[in-house]
């Protein structure tokens, strides 16, 4: 039995190591050459390492793309789940620590995430690239969105109440690309950008003068 439980964990970490090795060298690759690998063969056989090897986690040098922009979003929102007293921010605060966070984890990747973010085609809502990133930033917003419309924080309108994840998408590329612009220290200048795009995003979403004039008309009519 001991040694089944040791061939076991001999192979959970081969496979881990041998994704973290296909990971590693994918990423430099695209650092020193600028462009995907001419074919998973050249490529596995650079590493040492059997095709069947790669195509035991991937399935194309996208789903490898994929992955390491899931793998950034995914830690970013495990830091941010570890951290207690993020339970009892707002949503509008805990977008803000959303954004901060993604950059700082970004920022050990910087070169390699610019590569990504500068090849995206104008315009594009969601590149291949994103596709995971973005299934795991809608369900974190989401679930602020819920908290948001609970507390009165933002006004859960008709029509266009469904639609204020896919806005927040949107906000989110702006983020990224504005980062990948920023020559500015310490990236100052993207600090700023963020709050005031989220700032701008929840004063819309929020109470406006316009929804006390409808509330009151509906109030009147209500009442007639």
């Amino acid at each position: 039995m001991g040694k089944q439980t040791q061939a076991k964990t001999s192979t959970t970490k081969s496979k881990v190591d041998h994704l973290t090795k296909i990971l590693d060298a994918y990423k430099l690759h695209i650092l020193e050459h600028g462009a995907e690998p001419a074919s998973v063969y050249k490529f596995t056989k650079d590493l040492k390492l059997k095709e069947t090897v790669f195509y035991n986690h991937f399935n194309s040098f996208q789903a490898v793309r994929q992955f390491i922009w899931k793998s950034f979003i995914t830690e970013t929102i495990a830091a941010l789940h570890a951290e207690e007293a993020f339970i009892e921010y707002s949503a509008r605060e805990k977008l803000l620590a959303f954004y901060f966070t993604l950059i700082e984890v970004l920022k050990d990747n910087r070169s390699y995430a610019i590569l990504d973010l500068q090849h995206m085609k104008k315009p594009e809502i969601t590149p291949a690239f994103l596709k995971e990133f973005k299934k795991h930033f809608v369900q974190f917003v989401d679930e602020i969105l819920l908290q948001a419309k609970e507390t009165e924080e933002v006004v859960d309108r008709p029509v266009i109440g469904n639609k204020y994840g896919e806005g927040l998408w949107i906000q989110a590329l702006f983020v990224l690309q504005f980062w990948t612009k920023d020559e500015s220290i310490g990236f100052e200048k993207t600090d700023a950008a963020i709050e005031k795009a989220v700032n701008v995003s929840f004063d819309l979403m929020g109470k406006s003068p316009i929804d006390s004039v409808l509330d009151f008309a509906k109030f009147l009519y209500q009442n007639k």
